[in-house]
């Protein structure tokens, strides 16, 4: 049985003080550093903490080195109706994408379909939280964005595409939603720095060594090896996830005339701009047959339904696992973090001269 891994504990509210705070001194507004801290914060709530406070130094050494810019807005390059071409201005990813998303909604709104594509973006942290705005307001949301290279095509030796991630979100009956959000890889890189973080192997099947084998070493993924396509090995249909990786750039990096697979900078602190480009979509499911919200429910509520291989493991669909450890979270009122993990960001924090990370309690 695995020994349980020590724990540092902080209230939600200090994460976000701590986040804001981080990011103004080196020089984002208020505005744009509570926008990170809420996607931040809202990813560790939903028990995605390699999308959460685990980001917060990269994206102030990105500040700080000039990369990125914390005080732009993103400015709308040529729009129709239903359309949007969006200059992120090299900011934060997740000022550039909260707004390309809420501008594809408010057009959904109004022609029943939208599509809004940005470049010169940067990291924009759980894809999730985007199209979730969408379905609140009662719109279908989808999103996308290409990455720095990190995924290993099939049959190829070297990185040459990112994880690449897409979210989706539907809105059902009483407030209910349908989430996924998967990047186009086994894994997102996210999952094996926090694992080394632990001190602890990763599944063989997340990332390949310098040779293209595979290994449980997260460092060997992190120096020289890369993450495995979504299925894995050819034999098992790895090509699939390098055929969503790339649909993914094209639809991003390719129609945005940014840099795309292996034109994006490397995810390393201090080798120049990101440029990434996003998709977002919004959708208007009444302009269909109506009833969507009530048909959704009901397919959602049969395949949680379905008889499970172990009954100790109920049947689960898309979002339910963030879903109930959301709701467990917000019964504790703290997120949990490794030792590590707080000991680099109180580091951190004694360099640029803001409060550390309050924390509660051990585990």
């Amino acid at each position: 049985r695995r020994k349980k891994m020590e724990s540092f504990n902080v209230r939600p509210e200090d994460v976000k003080r701590f986040v804001s705070d981080s990011l103004v001194k080196v020089g984002a507004t208020v505005g744009n550093a509570k926008t990170v801290a809420d996607v931040l914060t809202a990813a560790d709530l939903r028990g995605h903490y390699s999308h959460g406070l685990n980001r917060l130094d990269k994206y102030v050494n990105e500040i700080e080195k000039g990369f990125c810019n914390g005080q732009v807005s993103p400015v709308i390059i040529k729009e129709t109706p239903s359309t949007a071409f969006v200059d992120g201005k090299d900011g934060l990813g997740m000022v550039v994408s909260k707004f390309c998303m809420d501008l594809a909604i408010a057009k959904a709104k109004q022609t029943g379909i939208a599509w809004v594509n940005c470049t010169a973006s940067n990291h924009y942290g759980m894809a999730a939280w985007y199209v979730m705005r969408a379905a609140e307001e009662g719109l279908i949301g989808m999103n996308m964005t290409n990455s720095s290279p990190l995924q290993v095509p099939t049959r190829a030796k070297k990185i040459a595409l990112g994880s690449n991630p897409i979210s989706f979100a539907a809105p059902a009956k009483n407030g209910e939603v349908f989430v996924v959000d998967l990047a186009t890889c086994n894994v997102a890189i996210g999952k094996v720095e926090l694992n080394l973080r632990k001190g602890i192997d990763i599944p063989i099947g997340w990332g390949v060594d310098e040779d293209g084998k595979d290994t449980s070493d997260p460092s060997k993924v992190l120096n020289g090896g890369g993450l495995m396509p979504m299925g894995g090995t050819e034999e098992t249909g790895g090509y699939k996830g390098y055929g969503l990786a790339t649909m993914v750039d094209v639809l991003c990096g390719v129609l945005g005339g940014g840099p795309f697979g292996q034109h994006i900078k490397p995810w390393v602190e201090g080798v120049g701009k990101a440029s990434l480009g996003h998709s977002f979509m919004a959708l208007n499911p009444d302009c269909f047959a109506p009833g969507f919200q009530d048909r959704l429910s009901v397919m959602m509520e049969e395949l949680r339904n379905l008889k499970p291989v172990d009954p100790s493991r109920p049947m689960m669909i898309a979002g339910d696992p963030e879903l109930k450890f959301s709701k467990e979270t917000e019964i504790k009122g703290y997120y949990s973090y490794p030792p590590k993990l707080i000991a680099d960001l109180n580091e951190m924090a004694a360099r640029i001269q803001v409060e550390p990370i309050r924390i509660i309690k051990k585990e």
